[in-house]
This record gives structure tokens, sequence and C-alpha cells, in this order.
């Protein structure tokens, strides 16, 4: 693989990666609208992002025998790679000419599309860049709602943007697999609502032992191997690990 189909592809969750590394391998494209004179605040891009993935998990065309679902299996059957580009302008208008699904947050676009195979982008997302995504958020983040889903970052690792936004989709996605028929039902309903927060130092290691879900990262960019990224924190998953 060449060095920019790599660019934010990790490894998600503890499956078997032998069986993964041995199915044809897929990545699931998104682009993010970082227009010069007004980019997105990271933690909106963060968000969006996370949001982007569960929607077009739920998107009708991804499952049972809709358009999509055929791609959608074949790339959760192998390592569930994510690939954030950035566009701006004309390179965003023709992005979203191709079939997608665009998820907008407080201002941040991103427009996510079906998996395709790792040699297999449409060009006009191909000759999107990806790296050199840089965002800041002008202030702190407020704290996230009580009772809300939230994906908690690593307060160890330097994340690029690009990369951090594909981790809170892995995370998301991770988060997505473990609720019941009902309860994705019920975030549905609820638009995805989510936040994304950098956990502090003092907590970081007890939510890596909680036993809610955890993205280790496959080492292909920024950071090593089997790093911890994000451990989604969904109220629904946590009930369950409460003592009976």
């Amino acid at each position: 693989m060449s060095p920019e189909n790599t660019e934010n592809a990790e490894n998600a969750g503890s499956t078997d990666t032998s069986d993964r590394d041995a199915a044809p391998q897929f990545v699931l494209p998104m682009v993010a609208r970082i227009e010069k004179s007004a980019p997105p605040a990271r933690t909106d891009a963060l968000e969006t992002a996370a949001r982007a993935v569960l929607t077009i998990l739920a998107d009708e065309r991804s499952l049972g025998d809709g358009e999509w679902a055929r791609a959608v299996r074949d790339w959760q059957d192998a390592r569930i790679r994510k690939v954030v580009r950035r566009a701006r302008g004309a390179e965003w208008r023709r992005a979203s000419a191709l079939p997608g699904i665009t998820v907008r947050g407080a201002a941040a676009e991103v427009r996510v599309y079906p998996p395709v195979p790792l040699d297999g982008w449409p060009k006009d997302l191909a000759r999107l860049q990806v790296s050199g995504t840089d965002l800041t958020d002008p202030a702190a983040p407020a704290a996230p709602a009580p009772g809300s889903p939230v994906l908690w970052l690593s307060p160890g690792l330097d994340m690029s943007a690009g990369k951090a936004m594909a981790q809170s989709g892995h995370g998301a996605q991770l988060a997505w697999w473990e609720l019941t028929g009902a309860e994705r039902t019920d975030w549905a309903e609820a638009g995805f609502a989510l936040a994304v927060r950098t956990a502090e130092p003092g907590q970081w290691d007890a939510l890596v032992a909680s036993g809610l879900p955890v993205v280790r990262d496959a080492g292909f960019t920024e950071i090593a191997a089997g790093s911890c990224t994000v451990v989604a924190d969904h109220p629904a998953l946590r009930a369950r690990l409460a003592p009976r």
C-alpha cells in the first residue's frame, strides 16, 4: 500500500487480526470541508466525523439488501480502516456530487462514502490531500451533557485532526457494535448525540480497564502500534458494567 492509502487507517477492537488481514481490505472514505477562511473547530470536526460513521452504518442503504450493504459488510469483515481527507471550494463541490452522506455539526461538514477497495478510490477523492489537517478549538470544550455518550481520547497521544477524526469514528463504531437494536434506534432518533473529549490523565487508565470498548491503533501512521486511542463511553454499555 502507498502511504497515502494508509493515513488514518487503524485496526480497532480485539477481533482476530489474522482473519481480518486475510480478508480483502476496504476503506471508509471521509472528507472534511475545511475552507481556508473559516475552518471548523477541532472538537466540532471530531464529533461530526463520529456521527458521520454512525449515520452511514444506520442508513438503510447499508443494511440488508441495500445498495451499499455488500461493501459495508466486506469492509467490516476486514480492518475497519477509515481515511479522512480534506477539501474546500470546487474540491468540496466535486466530492459532494459523489454518492454519500453529508453530516453537519455546529460549523463542521463531513461527507462519508460507502467503503471502497484500498486501491479503488474515486478520482475526485483520490486527489484530495490527507496530511496537514490541523484544527484548533477557540476555547476549551464544555463538559459533556449528563448521560450523553462520550468518546474519550487518550491524553498521552498527539494526533493530527484528521487522525483524531478517524479514531473518533472508530470509537463510535465499536460502541455501535455493542448496542442492541433498540439502543441503536434510540441513539439514531437522538441524532447520534455524542461528545468527544480528551480524558484527564488520572482517569485514562481506569477508562481503558473499565470494560468499555477501546480502540487500539494498528500503527500505520503517527503513533505506535497497539496504542489505546479512544474509549467509547456509552451510557447503555456503562450500565451493563455496573455491579448488580
